[in-house]
Order: C-alpha cells, then sequence, then structure tokens
C-alpha cells in the first residue's frame, strides 16, 4: 500500500503494469501528422540503426541515458560510464528507446544479477548493478530532483554528515550553503527483505504458474524463488500453487474474464513468525475449501490465517471489496521497533520491516520531540509513524482518508496501550483545518503521502498553522521537490533530507526532510 497510503508500496512486480495499467491498445492508431513525420525524418538515428553509445546517466526508470548527436536514447540494462553497442528500437521527437546488443566498456560498478530471470522480469530493475553504486544513485535522483523540480540549492560542495540538533544555526546554515542530502541509508543485508508477495496466477499449456509480470507487459513468468522476498513467502507460494494443480483449480484469464484464481497474497511477520495466505478468486465459490484449509496447515504450520477476498470485476486492482476468513484469525501479528501491529489481509503494513524501523526513527529524530510537543501526523494510514511518536510526544492526531486504515490505527493504539494518540476518517486538507478551528495547535505536523505528493489544499493548511516543524516522508522524490519548494515559498528551510533504501535492486527510493521555521530563533529538540 505505501504509496497511495492504503497501497502506497509497489509489488515487485507491479512496476510495468502500474505504469502501464494492463491496458490493450488499438491497432488502429492515428497516423502521425506532416509535421510530426518530418521532424522524425530530421533525427540523427532511425529505427534499427546500430550505434555506439556513451551512458552519461540513469533515468527514474533505471534506464541508460545516451545520446546521439545530442538526441537522447534510453537503453534498458545499461550503466553509468559505460560505452556499448546498441539498436535503436523506437525513435519520438525528443527522445527513443535502443537495445543494447554489447558491451564495449563496462562500469566498475556493474555486477552479474544473481536471479535467474532477472531479465524477462519486471520486478527489479537494477541488480545488475553493485549495491553500493545502487545507494549512490538514489541519493543522487533526489538530488536531481530537487534542484530540478523543486529549484532548490543543495549542497554539493562537501561530504555532509548528519546533524544531530537541527537547530538555528542549522537552518541558516542550510540558507546559506544549501540543503544536506545525507547519504542514503541502505541494508547491511539486502536480500529476502520484503514481508508480503500479491503473485499473479495464470495457465500455460494447461498448468498453473505463479510469478512476476514480464517487464512492459502482462505476461506472467513462472517463478519458484524470488530473491528479495521472504523464503517462507516464496514456500508458501509454492505449496499454493502446488495445491491448486492437484485439485484442478483453473487460474483467471484476463482476456475472457473467465477462471477462478487471480492472485495469491501470503504475508509473514518477520518478528513472530505467523503467515497469512489471502486466495483472491474471481467468484464466490471455492472449490473443496476443507482440502485447502487441510494441505495449507499440514504443509505449513506457522500459517495461522487462511482468506479468500472475492474480485470479480474487471480491473488490475489485486482485491475486491469481500475479504471472509476460511481458517484462522482475522490478522497476524509484528513489530516495528517496539510497536506491535495487527495485519489483516488488506490492510497496509510495510514491506521491508527492517527499514521501516530505520525510516521511522528518522522521522522521530527529525520530529525533535522532548514528551511535550503535540503532532499532527497527516496521511496517517494504520497508525505506523503515529504510534511511533506516540512514544515521545504529548499527544499526536492521525488523519487518513480511508476508513478501514483508521479502524486498524485505533485497534493497533488499543494493541499497545496507548491513550495519547487520536485518529478521524476523511481528508487532511479538510479535517486539519477543523482541528485548527478547535484549538489544536501543532508543535510538529507529520506527513507521508502518496506518490502524487501532498494536496495542495494541506500545504496551504500546513503554511496557515506554522507548526515549528514539517517531517516530510516521501516516496516520490518528484513530488517531494514539488512540496518543498512550495513550503520554501510560504517561509520554511529545508534543513536536510535523509534517503532511505526501502526497495534494494528496484530503483524506488524513500526519503525523510525537516524543514523549519525560517526566522525561528530555535527549535531544538
Amino acid at each position: 500500500m505505501k504509496c497511495s497510503h492504503v497501497y502506497k508500496e509497489m509489488e515487485p512486480n507491479e512496476m510495468s503494469k502500474d505504469r502501464r495499467g494492463g491496458r490493450k491498445y488499438s491497432n488502429n492508431r492515428q497516423q502521425p501528422s506532416q509535421a510530426t513525420a518530418l521532424a522524425l525524418a530530421n533525427l540523427p538515428v532511425a529505427k534499427n540503426d546500430e550505434l555506439e553509445l556513451e551512458i552519461i546517466g540513469m533515468n527514474h526508470d533505471g534506464e541508460g541515458v545516451g545520446r546521439a548527436e545530442g538526441y537522447t536514447l534510453f537503453v534498458q540494462g545499461a550503466l553509468p560510464g559505460e560505452k556499448i553497442q546498441a539498436k535503436v528500437l523506437k525513435t519520438k521527437k525528443q527522445y527513443g528507446y535502443a537495445k543494447m546488443t554489447a558491451i564495449l566498456e563496462a562500469s566498475p560498478d556493474r555486477v552479474e544479477a544473481p536471479c535467474p530471470i532477472y531479465n524477462q522480469c519486471g520486478g527489479c530493475q537494477v541488480q545488475h548493478m553493485s549495491y553500493d553504486a545502487q545507494l549512490e544513485w538514489k541519493r543522487q535522483h533526489v538530488i536531481d530532483n530537487l534542484q530540478r523540480i523543486g529549484k532548490l540549492n543543495v549542497r554539493i560542495d562537501e561530504q555532509v554528515q548528519p546533524d544531530s540538533n537541527h537547530n538555528a544555526d542549522t537552518q541558516n546554515e542550510s540558507v546559506n550553503k544549501g540543503i544536506k542530502v545525507l547519504p542514503t541509508l541502505g541494508m547491511a543485508e539486502p536480500w529476502r527483505y520484503r514481508n508480503k508477495a500479491q503473485v499473479p496466477i495464470s495457465e500455460i499449456n494447461g498448468q498453473l504458474v505463479a510469478g512476476f509480470y514480464a517487464r512492459g507487459s502482462h505476461r506472467i513468468i513462472d517463478m519458484d524463488t524470488c530473491l528479495i522476498q521472504d523464503t517462507r513467502n516464496d514456500e508458501l507460494i509454492a505449496k499454493v500453487k502446488q495445491i491448486g494443480k492437484e485439485l484442478g483449480v483453473s487460474a483467471y484469464n484476463e482476456e475472457s474474464g473467465t477462471g477462478l484464481l487471480r492472485h495469491v497474497v501470503v504475508k509473514v511477520g518477520f518478528r513472530t513468525g505467523e503467515m497469512m495466505v489471502v486466495l483472491v478468486t474471481n467468484g464466490e465459490r471455492l472449490p473443496r475449501p476443507s482440502e485447502w484449509i487441510d494441505r495449507i496447515r499440514l504443509e505449513m504450520p506457522q500459517v495461522v490465517s487462511i482468506c479468500q477476498n472475492v474480485n470479480t470485476k474487471t480491473t488490475n486492482v489485486i482485491f475486491g471489496d469481500t475479504t471472509k476468513v476460511l481458517w484462522g484469525r482475522e490478522v497476524i501479528h509484528d513489530y516495528i521497533g517496539d510497536v506491535k501491529f495487527a495485519i489483516s489481509a488488506r490492510s497496509f503494513y510495510q514491506v521491508n520491516p527492517v527499514q521501516t524501523d530505520v525510516l521511522y526513527s528518522k522521522t522521530v529524530e527529525y520530529a525533535g520531540l522532548t514528551g511535550k510537543e503535540t503532532v499532527i501526523d497527516a496521511y496517517c494510514g494504520i497508525g505506523t509513524i503515529s504510534l511511533f511518536l506516540a512514544q515521545h510526544a504529548k499527544q499526536v492526531y492521525g488523519v487518513e482518508i480511508v476508513k478501514e486504515a483508521i479502524e486498524d490505527a485505533r485497534s493497533n493504539a488499543v494493541l499497545n496501550g496507548m491513550t495519547n494518540v487520536e485518529f478521524e476518517v476523511g481528508a487532511s486538507e479538510d479535517v486539519i483545518p477543523r482541528w485548527k478551528e478547535n484549538g489544536i495547535t501543532p508543535d510538529v505536523i507529520v506527513v507521508d503521502p502518496p506518490r502524487k505528493g501532498c494536496d495542495p489544499r494541506l500545504l496551504e493548511t500546513i503554511l496557515a498553522m506554522q507548526p515549528e516543524r514539517v517531517v516530510y516522508v516521501s516516496c516520490n522524490p518528484a513530488t517531494l521537490a514539488r512540496d518543498l519548494r512550495v513550503l520554501e515559498d510560504g517561509g520554511y528551510v529545508t534543513v536536510e533530507v535523509q534517503p532511505v533504501d526501502m526497495f534494494p535492486h528496484t530503483v524506488h527510493v524513500e526519503s525523510v526532510a525537516v524543514l523549519g521555521r525560517q526566522g525561528l530563533e530555535s527549535v531544538d529538540r
């Protein structure tokens, strides 16, 4: 869920599906206009040309960027600093795409991708890049967006180090020298980090297959293991696939809308070891449910929840509206830090709990809490950040537009015995002004918006409420940069940005930014 707040994170195989939407395109496309045809004819390259390229950078999709006589070509699998042989696949007026046919001079950052289906699967984009280089690129990606989109002054003249005290002197230094963008916080072991898998099901030659979508398509690559998934998830998916074969269950067919099993969703609690499996079906009736239950319980005794979700809609959305428990509990439990969370079939829970602890700890640090502050958590989801903050603040108020998420947040507060946190359903830009009218004056506002960034009215509300600090948790450097520009124009100073690698071997990067009011005498913790 990370990036719609209830669906904010992307599954490893969702990259191509979300971007392209799995649409069926007609062949009856409009012919290019005469002007467009002339522009294409005047390009320095044409389709099927073969040429040498020097790769000068990497775009947000992980594609290498090369230039032929000033014309930009994107090349899947090429790394910055490489010289390659390439064949032009497609041209547009301002850029095109090419396929790498040979590496003439390899980057020192190039490594052999360990995944056997890496070149077919669309889940990871940068396994062929060393992990240290991935972390450096993600930091630079944040910097580039802050400068290009936000037109913000970023400190680049020295190796920056984190400040333990974000005070007035730090703010003045930021104004004079620019924003500190710290080195990306990575993982000691950047594999097997995901606690949830959402795997589409299909049939090949009459046999069930379960895997991830091939790059840029809805063709499923059958998978036995995924190197960024917890091994227990791999094992449970394999068991479910085998049980489905033996019980003669049909797979859903996107084109015809027939077939039963659409997805298998599995979740594991890293700290508790508890597991959940959700069978997403194209219809209410699940044949031989007792056999499903008996086999799963026998072969995976750590499973404590077996659920069925019904989704009969013609859609790319995984879950339907109806979820029922076939056996066991409605939830599994896990911890982030010292906070315990109940995780239901559809509730959001960060997929990398190790790095979530890092991300939220940095958020608490940037909030500068002493136990006396009132904090508002916009886009609070199921209360993950709110409950972290509540351990250090006087009072926390969380708001989220999804009713089910707020119900989970309230349950999680009770689960942890926290009484200094309140949650309300609604849009942040509607609820927070009402809180202001009722006398709630926050010292700190924390935002963790979806990929599209903060609603403009929320930014206006923040500027009107004038908290001492704003902490911005972002999953999209582009919208982070845009929103920081608005807050800076409204009188805030961006002091520091900390990138965090929540999704190793993919192009996604999260970051946390801390802002203080310009001219404020002190924002000491």
